[in-house]
């Protein structure tokens, strides 16, 4: 691993609990990751840390091999050849695009700085922009002009602290894929922080979800929605709910018995013995959830939020209780109506029963 941070504690002395618990990650060269949470769980303390901006309480950073980072031993910031952007984009207003770019490479020779101006404003498609000023910049270029200042000194890591917040949602969710392709042809490796899912998923290789300073999960987009390893994560990403369910035998095969019938896609699934009489909660996402006219179990429409191609609907069963679907916008059915649904759930995900 390139990036290595092993049970890492970070604790500020005005506070009784640590700002980061035992987190454990690492990025390969050329990887990117990406830290999400609710605010305050300690995303951006960890990044600070790794920065080196922040001491280390316990456990250790390494960074390409080297030690960085331990309760003993900090490598300067400066010498972590660490690139940073800001969620404020940190240009200088009097400089223009060129010499903002410029500004942590003024020890090279000047024909050398040149030919790496150029090369990064072309690396983020803003060649020929040297001497505009940030004024004269929309929200995004001005964004990818501090990319290209990070990217100038070529960093051995690249941090991203929430670096689109500032712009609208449109325009975060396509700069994160541009962002992610200068990155991958730049062959940087990066630490990224947003508390956007789709920032995340359209950006990142490995992401991490953080709880009061606790990493619960730290795998690729898919494993975080489809696998979620704790009922935190499973909660936090994408829309779903907990069902109650019985596991049982079926012959040879455990099926999970729910209101919307039997779930029999159990591989990897715990077996009815780990729990209490196989009572459980299953894990129904919004697509697990199919409109079905023809299905036997009815649900109420309680809620519909338009989302253009398709409709969110917050279903409660006769039982009480509640399922979300996702059903194609041109089934635009009314408030209050009974509609048959049924369960397609390929990842059957199991949870110990809350009362």
């Amino acid at each position: 691993m390139f990036l290595e941070v092993s049970q890492l504690d970070v604790r500020y002395a005005n506070r009784p609990q640590a700002a980061v618990q035992g987190v454990s990650l690492g990025l390969a060269a050329g990887e990117i990751g990406v830290l999400i949470g609710p605010s305050g769980c300690g995303k951006t303390t960890l990044l600070r840390t790794v920065a080196g901006l922040e001491p280390v309480s316990a456990g250790s950073i390494r960074l390409g091999g080297e030690l960085v980072g331990t309760p003993g031993r900090s490598v300067a910031p400066e010498q972590r050849r660490i690139g940073m952007v800001f969620q404020d984009y940190a240009l200088f207003p009097h400089l223009n695009v060129g010499r903002n770019v410029a500004f942590g490479i003024h020890g090279l020779p000047r024909g050398e700085q040149q030919q790496r101006v150029r090369e990064a404003l072309e690396l983020v498609g803003l060649s020929g922009s040297e001497s505009r000023y940030p004024h004269e910049l929309s929200g995004g270029q001005q964004q990818r002009v501090a990319l290209a200042r990070a990217l100038a000194p070529r960093p051995r890591l690249m941090l991203l602290d929430e670096p689109f917040s500032n712009l609208d949602v449109d325009l975060r969710e396509r700069l994160a894929h541009e962002v992610r392709a200068i990155l991958k042809t730049a062959g940087a490796t990066a630490l990224f922080v947003t508390h956007d899912q789709l920032e995340a998923f359209a950006i990142g290789d490995r992401i991490g979800v953080l709880e009061h300073g606790r990493l619960h999960q730290w795998d690729d987009a898919y494993a975080l929605y489809h696998r979620p390893a704790t009922r935190f994560v499973a909660d936090f990403i994408g829309h779903g709910v907990f069902a109650p369910a019985q596991l049982v035998r079926q012959g040879s095969q455990v099926v999970a018995r729910t209101a919307l019938g039997d779930l029999t896609d159990i591989g990897g699934c715990l077996l009815p013995s780990s729990y209490p009489r196989g009572e459980c909660d299953v894990l129904l996402r919004a697509d697990d959830v199919v409109h079905d006219d023809a299905a036997p179990v009815r649900a109420r429409i309680v809620r519909k939020a338009f989302r253009g191609s398709e409709f969110l609907y917050t279903l409660e069963l006769a039982g009480g209780l509640t399922v979300m679907a996702h059903v194609p916008s041109h089934h635009d059915h009314a408030m209050d109506e009974w509609i048959g649904i049924r369960a397609q759930v390929d990842h059957v995900v199991t949870f110990p029963r809350e009362a």
